[in-house]
């Protein structure tokens, strides 16, 4: 870490750097100026920007204008003690709309001018609880599926069947009507099958499949249909393991998510690009509910867009039924996303970042007979 007249540029190399690098929390230093002094291996990550540039930088070209932040450093400056503050949101256009994170700051001992901040973000904590209310939300609409389906699909077959005997004898004005509700009848019951998938609650055949595999056979469908309009790039991780999942339903998810991606770029779009990517992340735990086991996530499905975002009013509900940003969507595919990984054992995001919004997806990797992960 540079100190107060130290020439070094804060390049790593030194036993503390290693020992700031190992750290999984972002840890910067913040000189009397604002200028980022040293930024270890997470805050890079955190920051998506690397030290090289970062010490280019000031810690208001991160935060937002008037930020909790900044002022929290100008008091470890003037108090000379370590100050903390929880659940502070930094999110901007930088950073993301939503990047809610718990700081902590000291002086340092050298220099009191210079002030060390470390982050931890609550945003993937906050999202794991939200998911848990996903799937209450997608249990209600389970019982409301199976009365659906018996309730409304029978009499709509009757009106269908009664609708198509007046067809027959209709003139060609007539005959409109009677085609409207044809159509209109079919309508609903594909809109109540939607609803029965969430009812569906056999076994789901699970075993080791291979994620990229997966991406690659969505592509082919999205490029050769809604999608072919846009770039699609990949950042693949090559070295990623086997997730323990059914290929069909996972195949259903992302193409859903890929989907909505295009929407939201929209057909019109003259830049429009997508990016697929993989990854794998250490430390993401989940525990089970009901139990006290705690199941790893390491595997990582992202799909982002450079579309214009989601209204910051909809996100904490996104995945909740008959939440829907289309005029005539039915707010049914996100819910069915979070209701597919949540049988999966594994959790969905959203990163609604305008230009750059990104739903992630984290799953349990397959494991080997022996009980090692493959």
């Amino acid at each position: 870490m540079r100190r107060s007249g130290d020439q070094s540029g804060g390049r790593p190399g030194s036993a503390s750097d290693a020992v700031m690098n190992a750290l999984p929390l972002p840890v910067m230093t913040v000189g009397a100026d604002g200028e980022l002094l040293f930024a270890n291996s997470a805050a890079e990550a955190f920051l998506e920007t690397s030290q090289r540039v970062l010490q280019r930088l000031r810690l208001e070209d991160f935060v937002p204008f008037g930020s909790p932040v900044l002022s929290l450093v100008e008091e470890v400056r003037r108090r000379r003690t370590s100050v903390s503050e929880y659940r502070v949101d930094i999110g901007g256009p930088r950073l993301g709309l939503e990047r809610i994170v718990d700081v902590f700051a000291s002086p340092l001992p050298e220099d009191a001018e210079v002030v060390v901040l470390m982050l931890q973000e609550r945003t993937i904590a906050d999202k794991m609880n939200r998911q848990l209310t996903h799937r209450a939300a997608a249990r209600s609409v389970t019982a409301l599926g199976a009365m659906l389906a018996h309730e409304i699909k029978n009499p709509l077959s009757g009106i269908r069947g009664a609708a198509q005997l007046l067809e027959q004898s209709a003139g060609d004005e007539d005959r409109l009507l009677t085609r409207l509700i044809c159509d209109e009848a079919d309508r609903i019951v594909k809109l109540v099958e939607r609803v029965e998938l969430f009812g569906d609650q056999r076994p789901v055949e699970r075993g080791p499949v291979n994620v990229h595999s997966v991406l690659d056979h969505v592509k082919r469908l999205a490029q050769t249909g809604f999608a072919r309009h846009i770039r699609i790039l990949e950042q693949y991780d090559p070295s990623l393991p086997p997730v323990l999942a059914n290929r069909d339903q996972l195949i259903q998810v992302v193409l859903n998510l890929v989907k909505n991606a295009a929407e939201a770029i929209g057909v019109d779009a003259l830049e429009g690009e997508m990016v697929l990517s993989t990854a794998f992340r250490t430390g993401i735990r989940l525990q089970i509910p009901g139990s006290s086991e705690r199941v790893s996530l390491p595997i990582e499905i992202a799909v982002r867009d450079n579309g214009p975002g989601i209204p910051p009013e909809l996100v904490s509900e996104l995945f909740d039924p008959f939440v829907t940003t289309k005029a005539n969507g039915s707010g049914l595919g996100l819910a069915l996303v979070a209701k597919i990984v949540g049988d999966h054992g594994g959790i969905v995001e959203c990163d609604p970042a305008p230009r750059k919004t990104t739903f992630r997806i984290l799953l349990p990797m397959s494991s080997a007979r022996d009980g090692r992960g493959s």
